[in-house]
């Protein structure tokens, strides 16, 4: 009722803010002598020796704390330790059984070589049984288009790319053509020609001046380092 009043007594709120709970010069001795035990037992044996219901082990920890006592342990696991399940079976659980791989058996989304999806950027991807140069795993998923360009050709020649010369989907190689790194920006990009978007028929006029325009420069790189200074 007081409180619901609001009636004040006059004692201060945060009289006891701070306050430790006393303890004998003799349970201090004994406190500092015991303090690397694990703290419920700690407290415990305190509790039976000195008779105090009224320690508990959240205060003796802030004790410890306060005071600086360490136990000497970190909590990690020292380096070598063997961990306490070593060498033991899970024991049988049918709930847990009911979700585990069986022997030999493959996840519902495995797939295997000659897996063939199509890629949000539109190309054809192929699961092959070649090991991944990346990852070491026993596939590689690439662009199916490179796949068979490189089985007919031999390896992409270093600083080209494989353009598609029509529909990106038709990942025969004689639709795919490399063409250098530096003609890229010419088909699209900076240039607003769009050639990965442009219509097929359009593509091979696209590319003829394309690589007209990175002839021409190339030309004029060559004769600017070539004429002295």
């Amino acid at each position: 009722m007081r409180k619901r009043l609001g009636w004040k007594v006059g004692r201060d709120p945060g009289r006891y803010k701070g306050r430790r709970l006393k303890y004998t010069d003799a349970e201090i001795a004994w406190l500092r002598d015991n303090s690397t035990m694990e703290i419920k037992a700690w407290c415990a044996a305190f509790v039976a020796r000195f008779s105090r219901p009224d320690v508990t082990p959240a205060k003796l920890h802030s004790m410890r704390k306060r005071e600086g006592w360490k136990t000497g342990r970190t909590g990690h696991f020292e380096k070598g330790a063997a961990p306490w399940s070593k060498g033991k079976k899970l024991p049988y659980n049918a709930n847990s059984a009911a979700t585990q791989f069986k022997k030999g058996q493959l996840p519902h989304n495995h797939r295997g070589p000659g897996h063939e999806s199509l890629g949000d950027d539109g190309y054809i991807w192929i699961v092959t049984n070649a090991t991944n140069p990346w990852t070491g795993a026993s596939t590689w998923r690439i662009h199916k288009h490179r796949y068979l360009w490189e089985k007919e050709h031999g390896p992409v020649p270093e600083g080209y790319v494989l353009k598609c010369l029509g529909d990106r989907l038709n990942t025969d190689p004689s639709n795919w053509e490399p063409v250098p790194i530096g003609l890229l920006p010419r088909l699209n990009g900076k240039s607003n020609r769009g050639y990965d978007h442009a219509p097929a028929e359009l593509k091979p006029t696209i590319m003829a001046v394309a690589k007209l325009e990175h002839a021409v420069a190339a030309r004029r790189k060559s004769k600017s380092e070539r004429s002295p200074t």
